[in-house]
């Protein structure tokens, strides 16, 4: 049986703060507890907090570039500013959307930049963290100082995704887990080979955990016990984290105009 345990912090994260007590604490006042291998997903939000990903908008002065997108965008010329800084590219802009690729490689709506449960000063944003990965280890490792405990971090944040409407959380940072489980090689119930088959575990731990954690349920963690995941495990130098759940562009059939042909009926 898998369970997915909601983790409420009462604490309003600040910079600084060690997530791996906090968290620990917020377990214990909960009367539970860390046990081996299990998976802990944790909000974006909180991460970015404790790293002092914040940004004011008072301080930011637009370039000749954001006040160009910013009246074809409707948005403020300062948070555009702010997500162009954060990106390699734009994918694509309208009145309401702008889609680029981040420099971590993520493809999203406005580098992940947010403003919704930041604070309660509206010129206030937050920044994805630097490097998701690096947060993540950093946090597994802390959490196994604190508890005894190897346990597995995803880090996680809500993106909507092509062709289905609405968000869901989707994996931006991992540690000790293999992100992708691979099925090529391997046969199916009727012995045919499988050739493509890859599934994205990570996301979809992030995807489970957010049915408790929520936007407004202040479960900013949860933990996932009971998967197998012992085959996913991964220790030291072998932890690639999320790259391998990044499609490159070359066989992106989107983005790569080389992918596409034309065809007509």
């Amino acid at each position: 049986m898998i369970s997915i345990i909601p983790i409420r912090i009462n604490k309003n994260i600040e910079p600084n703060d060690d997530l791996s007590k906090v968290i620990f604490e917020s377990v214990q006042l909960n009367q539970m507890q860390i046990c081996e291998n299990d998976i802990i997903v944790v909000a974006q939000k909180i991460v970015s907090k404790s790293e002092n990903r914040f940004r004011d908008l008072r301080y930011v002065a637009p370039s000749p570039k954001s006040i160009r997108l910013a009246k074809l965008h409707n948005k403020d010329p300062r948070l555009i500013e702010l997500i162009l800084g954060e990106t390699s590219r734009i994918i694509r802009i309208t009145k309401k959307h702008l889609i680029v690729e981040t420099k971590h490689g993520f493809i999203c709506a406005n580098a992940g930049i947010d403003q919704s449960n930041v604070s309660g000063d509206s010129q206030m944003a937050l920044l994805l963290p630097e490097n998701p990965d690096t947060s993540a280890r950093n946090l597994r490792k802390s959490m196994h100082n604190i508890s005894g405990k190897k346990v597995c971090i995803i880090i996680a944040d809500t993106f909507g995704r092509p062709f289905r409407t609405g968000q869901t959380n989707v994996a931006i940072g991992v540690a000790g887990i293999a992100p992708l489980k691979s099925y090529i090689g391997m046969n199916d119930e009727y012995g045919k080979k499988l050739l493509v088959t890859e599934i994205a575990i990570a996301d979809e731990l992030a995807a489970a955990a957010e049915l408790v954690m929520g936007k407004t349920l202040k479960n900013p963690v949860a933990i996932i016990r009971g998967y197998d995941h012992q085959n996913l495990l991964i220790e030291g130098d072998d932890d690639t984290g999320i790259k391998s759940l990044l499609r490159s562009e070359h066989d992106d059939l989107f983005r790569n105009p080389e992918n596409m042909m034309n065809y007509s009926d």
